[in-house]
C-alpha cells in the first residue's frame, strides 16, 4: 500500500473539547480540508454535507482493537463520546480517516458498558462499523449524486454515508436497508435527531427495497461476490450503481460501477482498487495470518523468475489474479512479497533482487501469478473489465477488450461462497 500524504494535525485546541457542538464542527472543517488537499474531495455539494452533517450524533462511541493482528480472542477498548475522559480520543477518532467500529458479533447497542471502560472488552469480532470517510466519498462522487435524486443505500450500518446522501438529495429521497436489527433502530434513532428526512428499513439488502423503486442512484455498502438481481432490477433509466466485487482475498478487491441508459439497456465496468467494503455476512475471507510465522521459518526453495514483483497499483492485473488464481491473499505486513494459499499451505516470497522467488508447498504460486501475468501483458495490460448483468442473467461474465488474448471469467454465484461466520 502507497503512504498516505503528510498532512497538517487538526487545528483544534485541546481546551475546546469541553464544547463538543464546537470542537466537532472544527474538527470537521479539518476533515474536510484534508479531503481536499489530497485530492479525494472534489463535489461541491458533498463537501456541504460533509461540514453540516454532525458525526458525533451518528457515532456516539467507538471501539478500538488493543490486540495485534491475528491474537485471539481480540481485546477491545470502548471510547464513550459522553464521558470527559474519553471525549477527546473519541472526537479525533470519529473525524479521523479511519473505520469507526461499533458493533461486536450482533450485540444489543443499548445494553454497551458505557463509560470509560479502562479494562479490556474480551473477545468477538466486529459485525458492524462505518465505512472510511476517504472511500465513502469517492463511492458517492462516483454514483454522482444531485438535488432530487432517489437514493438507495444497502447495508447502511451507523448510518454516515446515507445522512451525506440525504444532505445532498433532499429530504424524502434518500433510504437505506440494514439487516441487523440493533444497528437499524441505532441508526434511524440518530438520524432522526439529526432531521434530514432519511428512512431506514430493517430488511436483507440483497433484496434491494422494492417498495420506493426504481432509484436514480444506488450504492451498497457491502461487498458481494455476484450482483443480486434485485438491484439491477431497481436501477432507473439513466441510473448509477456502485458496489464492490468480493473475492476470497481481501487483499485485490474490485469497484463495479453499473449504469443503466435511457434507453434501459445495463452497461458495468468493474475496476481494480488498493481497498474495498467488508464482503456479507456468513462470507469468509482468506488470512495470510496464521501462516506468517511458517513463511518466516521456512520461505522456500529458491528458482530464477522473469516476473518481478508487480507494483501495487497494477490493479488490474491485481484483480484479474484474484479470480485466474483463485485462493491466495497477500501478507502486506511482510518486508519483501508474500503471496499465501492458506488453504494449500503453500507460498512465494519475491527476492529481493526481483529475479528470484522462493516457493514452498504442494503449490507454486508464484508460477500461477507469472501466467497470469503473461496473460494481462498479450490483453494489452487492462485496467479495466466489463461485466455482463443482462437482467434475469444467472451467469455473470466478465471480460477485458474483445480479440483472441481477452481476459474473461464468469463470477461465482452469491451463494457459493457464503454461509460460513466472518
Amino acid at each position: 500500500m502507497h503512504p498516505e500524504p503528510a498532512l497538517a494535525p487538526p487545528t483544534v485546541s485541546r481546551t475546546s473539547f469541553t464544547d463538543v457542538p464546537l470542537a466537532a464542527g472544527a474538527l470537521r472543517a479539518d476533515l474536510v480540508r484534508r479531503l481536499e488537499a489530497d485530492g479525494t474531495l472534489t463535489d461541491a455539494r458533498l463537501r456541504a454535507a460533509l461540514l453540516s452533517v454532525r458525526r458525533e450524533v451518528l457515532l456516539p462511541y467507538a471501539y478500538v482493537r488493543e490486540s495485534g493482528p491475528g491474537v485471539e480472542p481480540i481485546d477491545w477498548r470502548l471510547l464513550d463520546g459522553a464521558h470527559p475522559d474519553d471525549r477527546e480520543e473519541w472526537l479525533d477518532l470519529i473525524h479521523s480517516d479511519a473505520s469507526i467500529l461499533l458493533q461486536r458479533d450482533g450485540e444489543p447497542l443499548d445494553a454497551l458498558p458505557r463509560g470509560p471502560v479502562r479494562g479490556p472488552v474480551r473477545g468477538g469480532h466486529m459485525t458492524s462499523m462505518s465505512t472510511c470517510t476517504p472511500a465513502s466519498v469517492e463511492a458517492l462522487q462516483a454514483v454522482e449524486l444531485g438535488p432530487g435524486l432517489g437514493y438507495l443505500e444497502l447495508g447502511t450500518g451507523p448510518g454516515v454515508s446515507l445522512a451525506l446522501a440525504a444532505t445532498v438529495t433532499g429530504r424524502g429521497h434518500a433510504v437505506g436497508v440494514e439487516r441487523d436489527a440493533h444497528m437499524a433502530a441505532f441508526a434511524r434513532r440518530n438520524l432522526d435527531r439529526l432531521d434530514l428526512g432519511a428512512e431506514i428499513v430493517e430488511g436483507d439488502a440483497l433484496e434491494g427495497h422494492a417498495a420506493r423503486a426504481p432509484y436514480d442512484r444506488i450504492h451498497s455498502g457491502i461487498g458481494v461476490p455476484h450482483v443480486p438481481a434485485a438491484w439491477v432490477d431497481q436501477l432507473a433509466p439513466g441510473g448509477r450503481m456502485l458496489t464492490t466485487l468480493a473475492t476470497r482475498t481481501p487483499s485485490w478487491p474490485g469497484q463495479l460501477l453499473v449504469t443503466r441508459t435511457r434507453a434501459g439497456h445495463v452497461e458495468a465496468e468493474l475496476r481494480g482498487r488498493p481497498t474495498g467494503y467488508r464482503p456479507l455476512l456468513g462470507y469468509r475471507w482468506l488470512s495470510a495470518v496464521e501462516l506468517r510465522a511458517r513463511v518466516a521459518a521456512d520461505p522456500g526453495t529458491a528458482r530464477a523468475t522473469r516476473l518481478a514483483p508487480p507494483p501495487d497499483d497494477a490493479h488490474g492485473f491485481w484483480l484479474a489474479a484474484a479470480y485466474l488464481a483463485p485462493g491466495l491473499v497477500r501478507d502486506f505486513q511482510a518486508g519483501t512479497m508474500t503471496i499465501v494459499a492458506p488453504e494449500d499451505g503453500a507460498w512465494a516470497v519475491a527476492g529481493p533482487d526481483g529475479d528470484t522467488v522462493r516457493v514452498h508447498g504442494p503449490r507454486d504460486v508464484w508460477a500461477e501469478l507469472e501466467t497470469v501475468h503473461a496473460r494481462w501483458e498479450r490483453a494489452g495490460r487492462p485496467d479495466t473489465y466489463r461485466v455482463d448483468l443482462a437482467d434475469g442473467a444467472a451467469t455473470q461474465h466478465v471480460t477485458s477488450d474483445a480479440g483472441p488474448g481477452a481476459l474473461h471469467w464468469t463470477l461465482p454465484p452469491l451463494g457459493t461462497l457464503s454461509g460460513q461466520a466472518l
